[in-house]
């Protein structure tokens, strides 16, 4: 079973710039000695290393020889000068920034740049409700009697990052996420008190052409992706192709439920 809505649809292409616009290099990997860190060779023989945003397991891309791409970022209280902005699978550039996805759907809603959301002028990051956060909370207008809506918005959107890709074929998530699943229903048990909410899987990469939740690695977020879309909360999917002048948002794609 497909999900697909076909209003997604964004009004104004919205790209930004990779690791903030800061200079890019090119560098082969070399090793990742824990999470947080890469080490990397520059064209010129300098050993480097880069803060590593990504803390998935990443074994399929991070292999000895991978050609990296890194953003010259040096500033006062940095342990690294250099940040992991993307990694080359064949002539695919692939995002490494967890972080991107946000800035780049945050981008495109304050443009009003997506169908569904447009009437949603309003924008909270970061929103809590109950014991949770979810990414975005929408709103036709700001509040008139608080500085922010908070867990009160009216649409609550979640975001989740997709790099993995196989024959076209892109896979969500690359472990286990309980966290994941947590959400969903919540998102679920909003929607039902009269919410509107969603998740918007961004495809970090140009090559893929539908979406579907990696059953091998979770099966248990796959289950629960399909009761929530059945309970109502809104599933969309892009393709955000990413090239050295930055990431962007893309056509839409179909969710394999």
């Amino acid at each position: 079973m497909f999900y697909s809505c076909k209003a997604l649809v964004e009004t104004n292409p919205i790209q930004i710039a990779l690791v903030g616009g800061a200079p890019l290099v090119l560098a082969s990997f070399l090793a990742r000695p824990n999470q947080f860190l890469v080490v990397a060779a520059l064209a010129d023989g300098s050993i480097v290393h880069a803060h590593m945003a990504d803390r998935g397991r990443l074994l399929t891309k991070l292999v000895p020889g991978a050609q990296l791409v890194l953003g010259h970022k040096p500033a006062a209280g940095r342990k690294t000068a250099y940040q992991v902005a993307g990694v080359y699978e064949g002539n695919e550039l692939v995002s490494l920034d967890t972080g991107l996805p946000n800035r780049l759907v945050e981008a495109a809603l304050r443009a009003q740049a997506l169908a569904p959301f447009a009437e949603y002028g309003y924008v909270e990051r970061e929103v809590k409700h109950g014991a949770s956060r979810f990414d975005f909370g929408l709103a036709p207008a700001p509040p008139t009697h608080a500085k922010r809506y908070g867990g009160d918005c009216p649409w609550l959107v979640e975001v989740k990052s997709v790099g993995d890709a196989a024959d076209g074929l892109a896979l969500f998530p690359d472990a286990p996420t309980v966290r994941g699943r947590r959400h969903l229903l919540e998102l679920a048990e909003l929607h039902e008190q009269g919410r509107r909410t969603a998740v918007v899987f961004i495809v970090q990469r140009g090559d893929a052409q539908r979406v579907a939740v990696n059953r091998q690695i979770d099966p248990a977020f796959a289950e629960t992706l399909a009761l929530v879309a059945a309970r109502g909360v809104e599933i969309y999917a892009y393709r955000c192709p990413l090239s050295l002048a930055g990431i962007q948002l893309a056509e839409q794609l179909p969710v394999e439920l």
